[in-house]
């Protein structure tokens, strides 16, 4: 499958994490079907665990980032599933080197389109936006 289904699974996954607190590959290894992972082949999988183990680790790093980049809304107003594409979308500008950011900010704009509000797309787009013109990373 493509990269698009390897972020959708991730944004779901970190869904998740909004939800539960917890963020770990073991939603990944057991619940392949809800979250569409068994369709994913080897590289794109690695992508996955990539980025769910990155966020484990950079996760308060990329919610500042929000934070200070959203004028009008506290990180805990943030809808959830926004959250979890804000956060998909921040872990690839700022450490994966090999995604052109123009690609990252497309796939994050697909995604509020698809799963969020009917205008989230624009908050992900202008906080995204922002967060580049203000010197962010690449």
């Amino acid at each position: 499958m493509s990269r698009t289904s390897a972020r959708e699974t991730a944004m779901k996954l970190l869904y998740e994490y909004s939800i539960t607190g917890t963020l770990n590959g073991d939603s990944l290894e057991n619940a392949p079907d809800a979250l569409g992972a068994e369709s994913l082949d080897e590289n794109n999988l690695r992508y996955v665990e990539e980025v769910i183990a990155g966020l484990a680790e950079k996760c308060n790093e990329i919610d500042g980032i929000i934070s200070s980049n959203s004028k009008s809304w506290k990180l805990e107003r943030i809808a959830k599933v926004d959250l979890a594409i804000l956060r998909l979308a921040l872990y690839e500008l700022l450490y994966m080197d090999d995604i052109p950011q123009k690609v990252t900010i497309n796939e994050a704009i697909e995604l509020a389109k698809k799963y969020s509000a009917e205008k989230s797309y624009q908050f992900v787009n202008g906080l995204l936006g922002g967060y580049l013109r203000n010197g962010g990373k690449k």
